[in-house]
């Protein structure tokens, strides 16, 4: 079974003074994988301009928009149908082998196989001190201590838009532990990795309409490895184990691989940017 999703993703710049020319990169589209199948991409900008496709370092699609002539507004607009295949995150869970699990996390070739998502990143360093702040308890599996993580990182954020940015880092969330789905992932990753867990950081689109955390915009989770499963989605923001109702994009070490607009203006004075998303299931 599967359910048939319609996403639309809009931006919107307006410049103060006139842009002489611009580049910008958008890391939007979602990926085709094992759970969902990308079936049309419609893309379009009001310059006019050619939108290129590419690839980033770790193989997701970006497209990219070079403009020639000066402009004070632009607005980008892309479509993206898909089918997302219906999953059980619980239907894969094995008998764990507890104490092989722990011995493979702390071997040597783990580590190295690993080593990208399980050091320590600008935006998924624990301050001093902090990093016994959820510590597994190895009587249990990998896979339930990381549901417990889920569950300890959304009961110790409050979800409030407005307070953090994209600069955030732990050591303010800690302070003030409010924040959005970033922060949320960030954290995660961070006490994930210091228990010695590869965790990636993920952006993608949610479902809308389930009054999901993090639904108006894009969203964020975190992929943790589970020996005996492989890679395993975790949405601390709203507590669960990521299913259908989420649709990747791409991962990274933390928010900065997975930025969805990156760009360079070349203007002067003010400017202001809006993003909106709309996912829409499709009967």
């Amino acid at each position: 079974m599967s359910i048939e999703y319609s996403i639309t993703y809009n931006a919107e710049n307006e410049y103060e003074n006139p842009v002489d020319n611009a580049s910008w990169q958008f890391l939007i589209v979602p990926e085709n994988n094992e759970t969902q199948e990308l079936m049309s991409v419609d893309i379009k900008n009001s310059l006019g301009a050619k939108n290129e496709f590419s690839e980033n370092g770790y193989g997701f699609r970006t497209i990219r928009i070079n403009t020639q002539e000066k402009f004070q507004n632009l607005n980008f607009r892309a479509n993206f149908k898909l089918k997302k295949i219906s999953l059980n995150p619980f239907g894969q869970v094995p008998i764990f082998n507890i104490a092989s699990n722990y011995e493979l996390v702390q071997s040597l070739d783990f580590k190295v196989d690993f080593e990208p998502f399980l050091g320590q990143t600008q935006f998924t360093t624990l301050p001093k001190g902090s990093k016994n702040l959820f510590v597994f308890d190895t009587a249990l599996s990998i896979f339930d201590n990381l549901q417990k993580l889920n569950n300890w990182v959304y009961q110790f954020i409050k979800f409030n838009t407005g307070v953090t940015h994209v600069n955030t880092l732990l050591e303010e969330i800690l302070e003030n532990p409010e924040g959005v789905c970033q922060d949320f992932a960030h954290l995660f990753c961070a006490l994930a990795r210091a228990n010695k867990i590869p965790a990636r950081y993920v952006s993608g689109y949610l479902h809308q309409g389930n009054g999901y955390f993090g639904d108006s915009q894009m969203h964020a989770w975190v992929e943790a490895y589970v020996p005996q499963v492989g890679w395993v989605g975790f949405d601390p923001t709203n507590n669960l184990l990521v299913d259908d109702n989420h649709i990747k994009v791409a991962h990274g070490k933390d928010f900065n691989d997975c930025s969805p607009l990156k760009g360079v203006v070349h203007s002067h004075g003010a400017n202001k940017t809006s993003h909106s998303v709309d996912v829409q299931t499709q009967q």
